[in-house]
């Protein structure tokens, strides 16, 4: 089957009327790109987020636009229907502001429209003893790596930014066997099935995203780990301190927390909870600029860093205590 890609580029002003009237006709499927809209979300996301591709803010300069997608089979219709509300829109609503409304078409062949994105994922080892596969994947040989599969359709962490890789570096030097690990902000659950991988016993995620812990669960399942070894679970330990110390009950060796400077600043007063005594914490995604942030709130929190690791510009911190905080 072959699909039409049809690009419809408009002003942010005139955007959601726009939306409005593309669904009023029957054309209820379609994705917005949107300048406003980015920036407005790079402005109150900060604590979410330390660094923005260039290349994609390149991409969304001034850019508004509508793209919906169409079966070869019955576009001409439905393109002739579009063309005739993208003309009639200026006249019925003069005093909106809709752009250039110019209509762009472009064939995309289904098995591009499905299956192309995954061409662009190889079995991905890291450090000295892991193999991130593709759950879609079959792997003829593992080079007497320990396989890691994961469905890489995600965003929640694939292992192939620096911030994961070093995490799952320092995980094959902590986890020696029989570790209990705490992942806060676990996204796919990658680093908590790399250490269930390694010889832990066992591994809690946590996340403030509900689809995260469907997917690490999911991910976990893969694996062969069932509710026995890893558990998943979706809240705010910063903010629900009931849920924090259902969570920290008992300890654990390794807490790992792989997310952005800002929020591992408000999560570090909560860490000392979670940790057994001599139990080490392992936290990433830290851009250099702000490791020495990150280095003050830990040890404001009573913990001393050990060690670091720097790749592309960002840090991984390991830290611990002598005794477990109360």
């Amino acid at each position: 089957m072959e699909w039409t890609e049809l690009t419809i580029r408009t002003a942010s002003e005139g955007i959601e009327l726009l939306c409005a009237e593309l669904t009023e006709a029957g054309f209820d499927s379609f994705i917005i790109d949107d300048y406003e809209e980015f920036q407005e979300f790079l402005k109150t996301s900060t604590d979410y987020w330390d660094y923005v591709d260039e290349s994609l803010s390149k991409r969304m300069q001034g850019l508004s636009q509508v793209r919906l997608y169409l079966q070869e089979a019955t576009a001409p219709q439905e393109i002739e229907s579009l063309r005739l509300l993208l003309e009639e829109l200026p006249a019925r609503y003069p005093g909106c502001n809709f752009g250039p409304l110019t209509l762009a078409l472009e064939h995309v062949p289904e098995e591009d429209w499905e299956n192309s994105w995954k061409k662009n994922y190889r079995p991905l080892p890291i450090g000295k003893r892991l193999l991130i596969v593709p759950q879609w994947m079959t792997v003829d040989s593992l080079n007497h790596r320990l396989p890691v599969f994961l469905d890489l359709g995600l965003t929640f962490g694939t292992g192939e930014h620096a911030s994961t890789r070093m995490c799952i570096c320092a995980l094959e030097e902590l986890v020696k066997g029989g570790e209990r690990v705490a992942d806060l902000g676990s996204g796919s659950g990658i680093l908590s099935i790399c250490a269930l991988r390694l010889g832990a016993q066992s591994a809690v995620g946590i996340d403030i995203d509900p689809a995260a812990e469907h997917i690490a669960r999911e991910n976990a399942a893969r694996n062969g780990f069932d509710a026995s070894r890893f558990h998943a679970c979706t809240g705010n330990v910063i903010t629900d301190q009931k849920q924090m110390e259902q969570l920290a009950s008992g300890g654990y060796e390794i807490v790992c927390a792989n997310i952005v400077a800002g929020v591992l600043v408000q999560l570090m007063p909560v860490v000392p909870y979670f940790l057994r005594q001599n139990g080490v914490f392992l936290c990433s995604g830290i851009l250099a600029e702000r490791e020495e942030e990150v280095r003050q709130a830990i040890e404001k929190a009573g913990l001393q860093v050990i060690g670091s690791r720097h790749e592309d510009g960002w840090c991984c911190l390991l830290s611990k205590q002598a005794s477990k905080g109360v």
